[in-house]
């Protein structure tokens, strides 16, 4: 299985979101320059990522992307599946009557089906919640967003 830019973009946007603006609405420009992706093509990334619940958006001044769910709910899983359409290695291992000439008598099918279980469970068990752990870890340094920032 090979991931697009689309799936590992999507990713890295929502850990931005989720990292630097929490429950604030993030603007595209700060998660364009932050992750070095284009803002149209974020802009694409995030209309599918909205079409599954996993984004919200706010226009106006005050307004932005944010999750439309807590960071333990959004999987890895679920993103990929939101971007790419599904995370089947081979089209056989989806068990669809017609998909393969050798269902049921192919010994290889297995091999896909338990692979792909597995690799579903991995992408799973991995929210944005663990990346945002991760980051820490890493040290990564936040970024506040500076449209909140006021002095006197």
């Amino acid at each position: 299985m090979r991931l697009s830019t689309k799936s590992r973009y999507g990713l890295r946007a929502l850990f931005d979101i989720a990292y630097n603006a929490g429950s604030q609405p993030a603007q595209i420009q700060d998660i364009s320059r932050r992750q070095d992706i284009s803002p149209r093509y974020l802009e694409q990334i995030f209309q599918g990522l909205k079409k599954h619940g996993i984004l919200k958006s706010k226009r106006g001044p005050q307004g932005g992307y944010c999750l439309a769910k807590s960071p333990e709910e959004i999987t890895v899983r679920a993103v990929i599946e939101a971007t790419e359409g599904d995370t089947l290695i081979v089209d056989c291992a989806s068990r669809k009557k017609g998909e393969c000439n050798f269902d049921g008598s192919c010994v290889t099918q297995t091999v896909w089906e338990e692979s792909n279980n597995r690799l579903n469970e991995f992408f799973e068990s991995i929210t944005l919640k663990t990346l945002c752990d991760r980051g820490e870890t890493l040290g990564i340094k936040r970024e506040q967003d500076h449209r909140f920032m006021y002095f006197i």
